[in-house]
C-alpha cells in the first residue's frame, strides 16, 4: 500500500522544482486530521467532484440555449474537458497534476443557469453584480458543505485561490492554477468553435487565416499544438503560460468567437435572451417577497448575508431545468404550460 506521506514525498523528487508541493501548502481555513492515502489536493478533488454542486453542471447551458442536438456542450462536458487539457499540460510539464485537477474540477462550480446570458442578467439585478468565479469561490467556502459539522468544503488555498483567478486579470499564484486558467480558454475557444460549425452558423472558411496557420485547421490540431506550446513554454520555469506566437493566434480566434458566435443573433436568439431575462428577474423577485420559500440552509443565514446575496445564491446554483420549471410552477397558468 502507498501510504500518503510517500505519495507527498515523491513530488519533490517526480516534479519540477516549480511546482506546488502539498506538503507547501498554505492550508486550510480549518485544520482536519491528514488521511492516510490521499494528500489535501486530492481530497479536495474528491470532495468537488461529489458535491451537489458539481452534478448540476451536467444540465447547465455552456453557450447554446435550449440546443436542438445531443452533441452540444453543457458546462460539464466543458469542465471534464478542461481538466483533460490541464492535467496533460501539468504531467508535461511536471507540475502538481492532484491540485491542477481540484481546480479544473472546480472553476465553474458558480456558473448560473442559460450560459453567460444568466450571468449577464444576474449581474444587472444583482446590487454588487455578480461573477461566476467569485460565485465558485463562495459555493465551495459556503454553500456546499461535504460535513454536517463544518459549513462549506474547507479546500486548501491553493485550490480556492485558481478557481477565483481562472478568470479575470488577477493571476493564481501557483503554476498550477495558471495551467488551469489557460486550459479553460484552450477548451472553451475551440470547442466553441466545434459547437458553431456544427450548427451551421460557422465554417471553417470562416475563421481567421493566421489563426488556423499557426494552430491547424481542426479541433484535434489546435488542441494539440496549444497543449505542447504551453508543455515547452512552462517547463522548468516560474510561470506556467503560452508562446507568445501561440497566445496571439488563441487571441484571434478568441476576439473572433466573441464578434460572431457569442454576440451572434442566431445563438443569442432575441426570444431565448428576453425569456432568460423574465426568468431570471421574476425569479429573483419573488424569492425577495417570499424569503421563506429558500431553503433550510439558506435561510440559516439570514443574520450573516444580505437577502439578495441569498437570493441570488438560490438562483445561481439552479440547473436551466429547474430555472424553468421552478417558473412555470409560480407563474404561468396549469392550463396554458
Amino acid at each position: 500500500m502507498i501510504y500518503r506521506e510517500e505519495t507527498e514525498q515523491r513530488e519533490y523528487t517526480n516534479l519540477s522544482k516549480y511546482a506546488t508541493k502539498v506538503r507547501d501548502s498554505r492550508g486550510r481555513m480549518t485544520e482536519e486530521e491528514k488521511c492516510s492515502i490521499r494528500t489535501d489536493f486530492q481530497r479536495d478533488r474528491d470532495r468537488i467532484i461529489h458535491s451537489k454542486a458539481f452534478r448540476r453542471l451536467m444540465h447547465k447551458t455552456q453557450v447554446f440555449l435550449a440546443p436542438e442536438g445531443d452533441h452540444f456542450r453543457t458546462r460539464l462536458t466543458h469542465t471534464i474537458e478542461v481538466s483533460q487539457i490541464a492535467r496533460t499540460i501539468a504531467r508535461g510539464a511536471g507540475l502538481n497534476e492532484d491540485l491542477t485537477e481540484a481546480i479544473a474540477m472546480g472553476h465553474d462550480l458558480g456558473h448560473t443557469p442559460f450560459g453567460h446570458s444568466g450571468e449577464e442578467v444576474l449581474n444587472e439585478i444583482h446590487p454588487g453584480g455578480f461573477r461566476h468565479n467569485v460565485q465558485s469561490l463562495r459555493v465551495v467556502d459556503l454553500l456546499e458543505s461535504g460535513s454536517s459539522s463544518r459549513r462549506g468544503m474547507n479546500l486548501t488555498f491553493e485550490v480556492r485561490d485558481g478557481i477565483l483567478n481562472h478568470t479575470g486579470s488577477t493571476m493564481p499564484e501557483t503554476p498550477e492554477g495558471q495551467v488551469v486558467k489557460t486550459s479553460d480558454r484552450i477548451a472553451y475557444i475551440n470547442h466553441d468553435i466545434d459547437d458553431a460549425m456544427r450548427s451551421g452558423i460557422i465554417t471553417l472558411d470562416d475563421l481567421p487565416e493566421e489563426s488556423i496557420a499557426v494552430l491547424g485547421d481542426t479541433h484535434k490540431k489546435r488542441i494539440d499544438t496549444l497543449v505542447k506550446d504551453m508543455i515547452e513554454n512552462s517547463y522548468g520555469r516560474p510561470e506556467a503560460k503560452l508562446s507568445r506566437e501561440k497566445s496571439e493566434a488563441m487571441n484571434e480566434l478568441r476576439t473572433y468567437m466573441f464578434r460572431n458566435v457569442y454576440h451572434n443573433e442566431q445563438v443569442k436568439r432575441a426570444e431565448d435572451v428576453s425569456k432568460v431575462r423574465v426568468i431570471i428577474t421574476s425569479l429573483y423577485e419573488y424569492y425577495l417577497d417570499h424569503p421563506e420559500s429558500l431553503s433550510e440552509e439558506l435561510l440559516s443565514m439570514v443574520d450573516e448575508f444580505p437577502m439578495e446575496d441569498l437570493v441570488k445564491d438560490h438562483i445561481a446554483g439552479m440547473t436551466d431545468r429547474y430555472a424553468v420549471n421552478t417558473y412555470n410552477e409560480l407563474f404561468v397558468a396549469k392550463g396554458w404550460r
